[in-house]
């Protein structure tokens, strides 16, 4: 039983678990983005038809999404755990594999900030989302505070949707580009790593709407307000940091 021993059980195993988890979570988070929020939009005044998709197909959607989510962590930080995991990010007088500690380091830094998101964000209001859409099916009154919940779940998953790409991009650039590519120091390495770090951090404030609010009316908010925007943004974020790690990097 080879697939078990320790070596295949965490090199091989975790990682197909780590990549099969990351698919439904990511899949789910385009799912939401490309499919559910602009099909609900155009259901116009069908306001039961809304409320009836969010209860019985977003409730289900959201189940396997959080729970993907942790899946995804879980399995990554089985994985980035082992001691021999980690080149030589804090070596001295080495360059090999500083490349790939930088890029998985950031990676998993915005695959964390994704995850939570996830919990702490989109889950928590939307909770109020759906028990809303509960209610007004049974004959209640709409909940005042649920157009708000649902803008700050769609904040953050718009967010994700703009991390999304990035992160990818690192997780799997750590072993098949940065890794190999760029045999660097420790120094450009972490201000690479701080450079980008800083970067997420300001759109991650943007998306919770610290730099201006949550409204429409607010500018910056531009990312967010449809998919086609957040697309745009994913990619632009993915060429900013991809050439800064030329410039830093190289």
């Amino acid at each position: 039983m080879e697939l078990f021993s320790g070596d295949y059980f965490l090199n091989f195993f975790m990682r197909y678990a780590h990549t099969l988890v990351g698919i439904a979570w990511i899949g789910l988070l385009y799912y939401f983005n490309l499919v559910q929020v602009p099909a609900l939009a155009s259901y116009g005044d069908e306001a039961r038809a809304r409320s009836i998709t969010l209860d019985k197909v977003a409730r289900r959607a959201l189940w396997w999404f959080r729970w993907a989510a942790i899946a995804t962590l879980g399995t990554g930080i089985l994985i980035t755990g082992q001691p021999t995991y980690w080149k030589n990010f804090f070596g001295a007088g080495s360059t090999a594999g500083i490349g790939h500690d930088a890029a998985i380091s950031i990676g998993m830094i915005y695959a964390i900030t994704m995850a939570a998101n996830v919990w702490m964000i989109i889950w928590k209001h939307q909770r109020v989302v759906l028990a809303n859409a509960v209610n007004v099916l049974g004959g209640g009154q709409p909940d005042p505070n649920a157009a708000t919940a649902g803008r700050r779940a769609l904040l953050a998953s718009r967010q994700n949707m703009i991390f999304s790409a990035s992160m990818l991009w690192f997780m799997v650039g750590s072993a098949h580009f940065y890794g190999t590519a760029y045999q660097t120091n420790t120094t450009d390495a972490v201000r690479y790593l701080i450079v980008a770090v800083v970067i997420g951090t300001i759109l991650q404030l943007n998306a919770l709407g610290k730099l201006g609010g949550i409204t429409a009316t607010n500018k910056l908010l531009w990312p967010y307000e449809s998919h086609k925007n957040a697309l745009i943004s994913s990619g632009v974020l993915l060429v900013v940091l991809w050439l800064l790690s030329e410039f830093m990097l190289g």
